[in-house]
């Protein structure tokens, strides 16, 4: 059973710092936790305690501990205490490239109503849900990942009717864009990136990575700002060294990705160190 690190308190979030591919958190929220945002990752996430209540699809959902959420990429959703208990979870953010690896061109599975009582899905996102002192070792997280593609697929059925898809043409244009984020992309650019016309490959980008070019670029210069910040930039430095026009252009794009502004998200990763010092005295 994993030891409780931290009492109930201010809202807090703690981050795995690990070396790997997939980002993974743990967090304690007594009441509001984020307002309506998108992220380009599945959010695959257990609740620890209490109800994990938010909004997806046009529906209020409630997580509860034995349930697993599987939030499909780029799919609107908050997050909420359930009941003034609060709630505690966990949560891993996985790359649908690094599922397309597994499934090699297939359309991304997709689980209805972003909650699943599935057993297979339980038992194949056991590993990215352990606790946050516990790294994944590279082996561990390729055969967990090979696991969970597998659960998805089985779970979600094979789509139909769908055109066939040039994965690697899509494949082409999302290495490009991870290797010249400096540039100021266009789909022109990924169209000779590619050797695909940039409306198809637009299309199968959607279709294989759950979002669009311009806001997986968006997100990946989002991720070098949130690295940047936690090394001691200002948030204005960090804004521009990533490619924003400024500090609000940058701060829009986080909110609707995050659902917090920059310096909410900052506080509390801080307020969850400041917690566990205070307590480890204790």
């Amino acid at each position: 059973m994993d030891r409780d690190p931290l009492p109930p308190g201010s809202d807090w979030v703690v981050r795995n710092l690990q070396p790997g591919r997939i980002e993974r958190i743990e967090a304690w929220f007594g009441g509001h936790g984020y307002d309506p945002h998108r992220h380009d990752t599945y959010s695959i996430g257990r609740t620890l305690s209490g109800v994990q209540s938010f909004h997806y699809k046009g529906t209020l959902c409630h997580g509860m501990p034995g349930n697993t959420l599987i939030l499909h990429p780029d799919e609107l959703h908050d997050g909420m205490a359930g009941t003034e208990a609060g709630f505690r979870y966990r949560m891993a953010y996985v790359d649908p490239a690094l599922i397309q690896q597994v499934l090699g061109g297939e359309p991304l599975p997709y689980i209805a109503g972003g909650l699943s009582s599935d057993l297979r899905l339980y038992r194949a996102t056991e590993a990215f849900v352990q606790a946050m002192d516990h790294s994944l070792d590279p082996l561990e997280e390729e055969d967990a990942l090979f696991d969970l593609a597998m659960a998805l697929r089985a779970v979600a059925g094979k789509p139909r009717g769908r055109k066939r898809l040039d994965y690697r043409a899509a494949e082409r244009a999302r290495e490009f864009i991870l290797e010249h984020l400096h540039l100021g992309i266009t789909l022109e650019m990924l169209e000779q990136a590619s050797g695909r016309e940039r409306w198809s490959l637009s299309r199968d980008f959607r279709v294989l990575y759950g979002t669009s070019p311009y806001r997986f670029v968006t997100l990946r210069r989002l991720d070098q700002f949130r690295a940047l910040i936690l090394d001691g930039f200002t948030l204005v430095d960090a804004a521009l060294a990533t490619g924003f026009h400024d500090q609000s252009h940058m701060t829009r794009h986080f909110t609707r990705c995050y659902g917090v502004s920059p310096l909410r998200w900052l506080e509390r990763l801080r307020g969850h160190r400041q917690l566990a010092g205070s307590y480890k005295r204790s």
